[in-house]
């Protein structure tokens, strides 16, 4: 009977532990951008994220106020590691296209992007690369999004600070 209770103990020690391996980030709910904690945001940028979590898949509808107006973006990364396309949000007459990996951290408390896209603006194609690295408090209350990203104009680096509203 020790045997079997050993055993069985040990069994569940073993799944737990793989629990807690397996644990990630939920990034899902309502995230507003706190300026005074951030860094790199141009005054008088407000940004409200809404983010919809199912496993890998992380979709985002973001709400961008500027004093030139208000703009919504939706953005969509699989956080499986492999390569993506996707479309840059650009203003204006711009189009443009990329690729973009997307892949947990090593922890499961965030994930990593990196991305390349091609802009073809009013004075041709142009390159942007981009690397993102969103991570969560222990609390799950705030989001910090790490932007580093360099075009033709040369490099931009953000600290993005958010609380989540719900």
């Amino acid at each position: 009977m020790k045997k079997k209770t050993t055993g069985l103990f040990v069994a569940a020690l073993l799944t737990l532990s793989a629990g807690a391996v397996l644990a990630q980030a939920n990034f899902a709910g309502t995230w507003v951008l706190d300026p005074k904690q951030s860094q790199g945001v141009p005054d008088g940028v407000g940004m409200t994220m809404v983010v919809k979590q199912t496993g890998n898949r992380v979709e985002i509808e973001t709400d961008i106020t500027t004093s030139q107006g208000q703009q919504k973006i939706a953005d969509l990364y699989i956080l499986d590691g492999k390569e993506t396309d996707y479309k840059p949000p650009v203003m204006g007459p711009a189009a443009g296209k990329g690729r973009r990996t997307s892949t947990w951290t090593a922890d499961r408390n965030g994930f990593d992007v990196t991305e390349k896209a091609t802009i073809d603006g009013p004075d041709g194609p142009a390159t942007v690369t981009a690397t993102r690295k969103w991570s969560l408090s222990a609390d799950g209350k705030t989001l910090t999004m790490d932007v580093a990203m360099t075009s033709p104009e040369g490099e931009r680096v953000s600290k993005r600070i958010f609380t989540k509203k719900s």
